[in-house]
């Protein structure tokens, strides 16, 4: 069963082993769990429902503790403490587009806001009712969650938005055909979620972000029905496709998504090299995806994510011996590690591998083969179950990311590490950073940062940490050119900074399209813009 206070299924509780948790002591410090709240005593601090009664809204309490909150570290915090303060006041999982507009008149009539909800899955808090005098629905899309049509001649293929990745793909997988959409939240994830927040996935250097994915689609809004049409391509005008990627909840509910689909390939494996220093490594990365070699995916991790992955592997005697391997191969201290993946037919990946390999070679790339390569691909959906793993041993976790120019990404990278690693230094307190580029570019790259660091004595005071870290990173990230959200949207927590990236003209052009679909502000207010009472744990006050 899902966890109703943290990530995915109950069952699954992967152990830290001893080296990981002797590599954070030493570079962090002990650290002291603290005590989680139970189901019961939240559910006794659910307030009476201000929803009217209606068939399709739940008013259930656990249900409406299920719904109130998303994956992001304040979220984690709420939950694991039971300070939640505020819980939507229905639920409702329509099952067709007709119920969505029923709910959305009921929603204009009444006065209450309607918060879209797909998986649950965001980190940057999309699904979280503010505090207010407005009832709040969240609309679940759990009940559309089938493949509706597929177009075997156009490769286009219908889902009900509410279908999450593995129903994705077992649903395109039977019919011989792959999305190919892949981010770490693929299991709980949902692709109208992913549409909607902008998603990017693990290959998405073969497959493409999500807004090459997405071809049409419908989205039920207050002015009406909006249909897409898929067009291969179009001049007329602004991208009306390109207003709704990206509008999390703000113009309307997407009830369908039509995506591209591509024919299950005949081949597909994952191969891990070495290099002597972060340098070098880069550099592969970058002549690999500027000179346009047909790889899936190239992930690269720094010197101390490495040192890190290693440490979390367990295994400590084969670690001892490839560390001692990759020392005479010239990779020893400061090494980084790249992951590779080669996807198509057999003539492709022997092609893509082999050039991937030369190239990689001429940057001093030592290759170990496939088999690391196939413990990352088996493990590649379960790095969100660290969080719960860590918080038993007293560690919170949380990741910030963003994506830059190739001429900017060791100094925005040196900067955001800079910033996390000294956060705390008022209370003399370390904090454990590490980056890796996710998602490379012929312009650039994405870069995502990782930060560890103990609990204080208190939910109250660990909050208070994560404020610290993420204001001041996210600052930093925005003034030295890097967006604030490569993939994961602008929610609440990232609203702050938006209009650094947008400036004013910008911003008032996306005013004016939300108050266009949404004069009475009812669709997921605080998200995207600011309105003057956001969540506790969202951004300080930085304009905008």
């Amino acid at each position: 069963m899902r966890r109703w206070n943290g990530w995915g299924d109950d069952s699954i509780r992967p152990e830290l082993p001893a080296s990981g948790v002797t590599h954070l002591r030493e570079r962090t410090g002990t650290a002291q769990p603290l005590p989680d709240a139970t189901l019961e005593d939240v559910l006794r601090q659910v307030p009476g429902s201000r929803l009217p009664d209606h068939p399709l809204i739940n008013k259930d309490p656990e249900i409406r503790v299920r719904h109130a909150r998303g994956q992001s570290l304040p979220d984690w915090l709420a939950m694991r403490s039971g300070e939640f303060e505020v819980f939507p006041d229905g639920v409702a999982e329509p099952e067709a587009g007709e119920q969505v507009r029923e709910l959305l008149e009921l929603a204009v009539k009444e006065r209450f806001a309607v918060i879209p909800y797909g998986g649950g899955t965001s980190v940057a808090g999309h699904i979280n009712p503010v505090v207010g005098n407005k009832p709040v629905l969240t609309l679940s899309l759990a009940r559309m969650n089938r493949l509706l049509d597929l177009d075997p001649e156009s490769q286009i293929a219908t889902f009900g938005a509410g279908t999450p990745g593995p129903l994705v793909e077992s649903q395109l997988r039977a019919r011989g055909y792959t999305l190919g959409h892949f981010p770490q939240s693929f299991e709980l994830s949902t692709l109208g979620g992913w549409v909607a927040s902008r998603s990017s996935g693990q290959q998405s250097l073969r497959y493409g972000r999500i807004e090459q994915l997405f071809a049409g689609g419908t989205v039920e809004t207050l002015q009406g029905t909006l249909t897409i049409p898929t067009l291969p391509a179009s001049s007329a005008g602004p991208d009306v496709r390109e207003m709704v990627l990206g509008s999390e909840g703000r113009l309307g509910i997407i009830t369908e998504a039509r995506v591209r689909v591509t024919q299950l390939p005949e081949r597909e494996s994952f191969h891990v090299l070495f290099f002597p220093n972060w340098h070098t490594a880069r550099e592969a990365a970058r002549h690999m995806v500027q000179g346009r070699m047909p790889l899936s995916m190239v992930r690269l991790s720094n010197p101390t994510e490495t040192e890190t992955q290693l440490a979390l592997a367990g295994h400590p005697g084969k670690i001892r011996m490839l560390e001692r391997y990759l020392s005479l191969r010239g990779a020893g201290t400061g090494k980084c590690m790249m992951t590779i993946g080669v996807t198509g037919s057999k003539r492709q990946c022997r092609f893509a591998l082999n050039e991937a390999r030369r190239c990689c070679k001429a940057f001093q790339g030592v290759y170990l083969g496939s088999g690391m390569g196939r413990k990352w691909a088996e493990n590649r959906f379960a790095m969100p179950y660290l969080r719960e793993s860590l918080w038993q041993q007293g560690y919170a976790v949380d990741t910030l990311e963003t994506a830059t120019d190739w001429d900017n990404v060791d100094h925005l990278m040196g900067k955001i590490e800079e910033s996390l690693r000294h956060g705390l230094a008022d209370e003399n307190q370390p904090v454990h950073v590490f980056s890796h580029l996710s998602h490379v570019y012929p312009q650039g790259s994405s870069i995502y940062t990782t930060y560890v660091f103990p609990v204080a004595e208190s939910y109250e005071k660990t909050l208070a940490r994560w404020q610290q870290l993420k204001h001041t990173t996210s600052a930093v990230i925005v003034e030295n050119r890097g967006t604030i959200s490569h993939q994961h949207g602008v929610g609440k927590d990232h609203a702050p900074w938006l209009h650094v990236e947008k400036g004013e003209t910008g911003m008032l052009a996306l005013r004016g399209l939300m108050t266009t679909f949404d004069p009475q502000g009812c669709l997921n207010p605080g998200i995207l813009l600011r309105e003057r009472r956001v969540r506790p744990g969202a951004g300080k006050d930085n304009g905008g």
